[in-house]
């Protein structure tokens, strides 16, 4: 299993494969995708905030038809434990994410560096 952040959410769902490295691209071939619902939350926003055009609910839609995605439902309290000790972001979002994967001792794909700076297991 290996969870994605959101903008490899986006990305995934507008066709952008040529922006993944070869390594992100192979992972996602041989695991099951993973989200975070925070990452869920985080395209909400991201759209009423017009920076994406499509809804949260189509995006994840979409993507767990085509290619199996599926939503975490580890208990947000053990989530919420982990992500106090995230001092490294002030993100709520990014925060969480990162602590869902660490909950579950994942890999997270991600471009952001300041992750991959922090989270041993965040690869690109």
């Amino acid at each position: 299993m290996i969870y994605l952040d959101t903008h490899v959410l986006v990305w995934l769902y507008s066709g952008f494969v040529e922006k993944f490295s070869e390594h992100a691209r192979q992972l996602m071939d041989k695991n099951a995708l993973m989200i975070s619902p925070m990452a869920q939350l985080e395209l909400t926003y991201l759209h009423e905030t017009k920076r994406i055009q499509y809804s949260a609910e189509a995006i994840i839609h979409d993507l767990q038809s085509r290619i199996g995605l599926d939503i975490c439902e580890l208990g947000f309290e053990d989530i919420v434990k982990k992500a106090h000790s995230l001092s490294w972001t002030r993100d709520p979002f990014d925060r969480l994410i990162v602590a869902q994967a660490m909950v579950n001792a994942a890999r997270l794909i991600t471009k952001d560096q300041t992750i991959r700076k922090h989270y041993r297991f965040a690869v690109w």
